[in-house]
């Protein structure tokens, strides 16, 4: 499975952006997505936003909630993130992720990067203040 990651830029504090992961494979559809970034000063790459395979549930982390909302649409084969309100530490390069450990249909969500077996090769996101 291929995982392709656009519509990263360079905006404002307080802009918008959506981001899109469309995967290659028709598996997409029974999987767990997420977003994670990471950052040169740090190592390990932040949990953002999850989605189960059907849209329930979903997760965001505390530091992008109410700002950020995770959808998909799995006739496109596409998950989303739409980011608002966007602040200087939200700059970064976001990734999109599949768990497909535990199987399909699981509904399973995992915040540990360590559990996510597919990676795009990510977007970068620019928050200029």
């Amino acid at each position: 499975a291929q995982l392709v990651e656009s519509g990263g830029g360079l905006v404002l504090a307080g802009d918008s952006l959506r981001l899109s992961c469309t995967a290659s494979a028709d598996t997409f559809t029974s999987y767990t997505m997420a977003w994670f970034r990471q950052t040169p000063e740090k190592k390990e790459r932040e949990f953002v936003a999850a989605i189960s395979w059907n849209g329930v549930p979903r997760r965001v982390a505390d530091s992008v909630q109410d700002r950020f909302v995770i959808s998909r649409d799995n006739a496109k084969k596409t998950v989303y993130l739409q980011m608002d309100k966007l602040r200087p530490e939200d700059t970064a390069l976001y990734f999109c992720a599949q768990d497909t450990r535990l199987g399909p249909r699981t509904g399973i969500i995992s915040r540990s990067a360590n559990d996510y077996t597919t990676w795009g090769q990510g977007t970068r996101v620019t928050v200029s203040s």
